[in-house]
């Protein structure tokens, strides 16, 4: 028999808003389902976002396999595309060789004149501007290329770049008018405006609804009055045109009744009543200009209204997952910069008669540093070949894409200096400078804490619509009995221990193959665990963060399986020259990261792993209410 009860009767919107999420230089913003405050009226989501999904990881959530956006691995550069972003690779090498000194830059806390001009007659600062307004029209894979060459060499540098135009003029590429296109375009192209994102406020974190900085339409229809600040915007101190949101008064056609809600502006400093405070003092990315910026009855033409006022969240939301694969490039660029460093190293240090790169530890570490850069390097180009290939539904990998890019970045700079050892802690090697300036990555653009939970809360809801659609379909059984024997098959075989996983083999390589059967396994556990962990907890899964964690760890060793997978089986089909490289460190990472998978699914069913988690919340909340540790020093004074 089908058990549907409590499982279907879930009305899983979770509720249907959206929660916007904030952090460290406006560069952070991401959306996740929420359940509206106490008191707050939710507001539901058109029905057409409950439409199928063609994302990998949204698919996972169901335990079911969507292959079109993962294989075969994306192809999207015809000759014209590889030759031109060829002929940008030598000059932006010669600059980070000939021009820009990063050290310096670190020194002396900015990108110097000389080398801020430099960039712009390289076109670095317009690379996805379209040629008719002065950029270089590149697509998001050329752009991830010379993006990750970036990266290889100074951060600081990157992100003055991708404040910029990743996410500083990127919504007027996204949403603006021809007007607007028109107007702006060719001052951040070639005008030389550095451009800003602008979003973080003193009251607002991780909760973008709670900003308060205000526009209201002036008297005579003409203007937007912006009042308010905004902190640890990058490119804030220097910006001449920036994306600016702010709560604005709109009319609800249902209620009649005014409303605020968050709109996106294109404000000018030259309007007026834009004033900066001194750059930040930070502990990594010196060199990237932060300040807070102050509007103080700041004049907005209301045709610099971006998007649709009362659309600012849409807006925000659409330019960081737009985004946020370049994050993953880049650090593909440090991490490869890295390794060759460390390499150099250890294969030249001689230590008890013996290179050092002979040892097992020193091993271990170059070839899990090799593989995480792989990963990454792999999920960016995954990611950014889907999107020129015309897919809208990537914003799940995005996040993980920049999650597991972070992390993995700091794991395989922390690893090159303990390798280097003692040369690795000094100032002059450099790498204590990169390690400073990644430590941001994890912060910014959505903390990855933040991210987990968005990814598996949006994850979850689709698989939740599922389950309400089976709940629909017993009340019309006879209109629907192809849909109710379907998962009543699946659910009795897979109860009888008859099922099995989704098959990969026929879109890898015959190598690979077993690899494939671990992550196929992997698949279906994920997806049975799901729809348990929402019998389980219903809407209260919202506030499981413990669970919700495991399982956002899962879906991504999961996703990432499956994207090294359909890179190696293109490089071994093509018989290049790393295919068997790239063979060993897919075989490597899906073995490991389907026993991660594994753990994690089954922590989330384990009572006793459960109860560990009742613990955790049980210490933290007496350290908080002490104020600070409860324990005493051993000597009891």
């Amino acid at each position: 028999m089908l058990r549907i009860g409590r499982n279907l009767n879930l009305r899983l919107n979770l509720p249907g808003k959206l929660i916007e999420f904030q952090g460290v230089h406006s560069r952070c913003l991401a959306t996740a389902p929420q359940v509206a405050r106490k008191g707050e009226e939710v507001e539901k989501k058109p029905s057409s976002a409950l439409k199928e999904s063609h994302s990998f990881t949204m698919n996972l959530f169901r335990g079911t396999l969507d292959t079109s956006q993962v294989f075969p691995y994306p192809q999207v550069l015809n000759e014209d595309q590889t030759d031109t972003v060829k002929m940008f690779i030598d000059p932006t090498s010669k600059f980070f060789e000939e021009v820009n000194d990063p050290a310096k830059n670190d020194a002396i806390e900015k990108v110097p004149p000389e080398a801020m001009d430099a960039l712009w007659e390289l076109g670095a600062f317009s690379l996805q501007v379209p040629t008719d307004f002065g950029g270089l029209g590149l697509n998001n894979t050329q752009y991830a290329r010379l993006v990750e060459i970036v990266g290889s060499h100074d951060l600081g540098v990157g992100i003055t770049l991708g404040a910029h135009q990743s996410i500083g003029f990127k919504g007027i590429l996204l949403f603006g008018t021809p007007e607007q296109k028109a107007k702006y375009l060719p001052r951040v192209s070639t005008g030389k405006d550095v451009a800003a994102f602008c979003l973080t406020e003193p009251s607002s974190g991780s909760d973008a609804g709670s900003i308060r900085s205000r526009a209201v339409l002036s008297p005579d229809g003409k203007h937007y009055i912006l009042n308010g600040s905004k902190i640890w915007i990058s490119n804030g101190g220097i910006a001449e045109i920036m994306t600016v949101f702010a709560q604005t008064p709109v009319l609800d056609e249902k209620t009649g009744k005014e409303r605020d809600k968050v709109t996106g502006f294109i404000v000018e400093r030259s309007f007026g009543g834009v004033t900066s405070g001194p750059p930040e003092k930070k502990m990594g990315i010196k060199a990237s200009n932060t300040a807070e910026i102050f509007y103080e009855d700041v004049k907005i033409p209301v045709e610099n209204v971006l998007g649709g006022v009362g659309q600012g969240f849409k807006v925000a939301m659409n330019i960081l997952n737009n985004g946020r694969f370049g994050m993953a490039a880049c650090l593909a660029g440090t991490m490869r910069a890295v390794t060759k460093k460390a390499v150099d190293h250890a294969t030249t240090r001689l230590q008890f008669g013996s290179r050092i790169d002979s040892f097992g530890t020193i091993q271990e570490k170059l070839a899990r540093m090799s593989t995480l850069q792989y990963v990454t390097e792999s999920l960016a180009y995954m990611i950014s070949g889907n999107m020129d290939n015309g897919c809208t539904d990537y914003h799940l990998e995005a996040a993980i894409s920049k999650v597991f890019a972070s992390e993995s970045a700091w794991t395989v700079t922390d690893e090159a200096i303990q390798i280097l050892g003692g040369m690795g802690f000094m100032k002059e090697c450099g790498l204590e400078r990169v390690m400073r300036d990644l430590r941001i990555f994890r912060i910014f653009e959505g903390t990855n804490d933040i991210l987990r939970l968005f990814v598996a809360l949006t994850g979850i809801q689709y698989a939740g619509a599922h389950l309400r659609e089976l709940q629909k379909a017993f009340k019309n059984p006879t209109a629907n009995l192809g849909l109710i024997f379907g998962e009543a098959t699946k659910r009795a075989i897979r109860s009888v221990g008859f099922s099995s996983p989704p098959s990969l083999a026929e879109h890898v390589h015959p190598n690979l193959v077993p690899s494939a059967a671990l992550a196929a396994k992997s698949i279906e556990a994920f997806g049975h665990t799901i729809e348990t962990t929402l019998i389980k907890y219903g809407r209260g899964i919202v506030d499981e963060q413990f669970v919700l964690n495991r399982l956002a760890s899962a879906a991504i060793d999961t996703y990432t399986m499956i994207v090294v997978l359909s890179r190696a089986t293109l490089s071994l089909q093509r018989g290049l020259p790393s295919a068997h490289q790239e063979e060993l460190m897919t075989k490597l990472w899906c073995s490991e990261a389907s026993e991660r998978v594994a753990q994690n699914l089954g922590a989330v069913q384990s009572s006793r792993v459960l109860e560990n988690f009742s613990n955790l919340s049980a210490i933290a909340k007496n350290v908080c209410e002490n104020g600070g540790l409860t324990h005493i020093n051993p000597l009891n004074f």
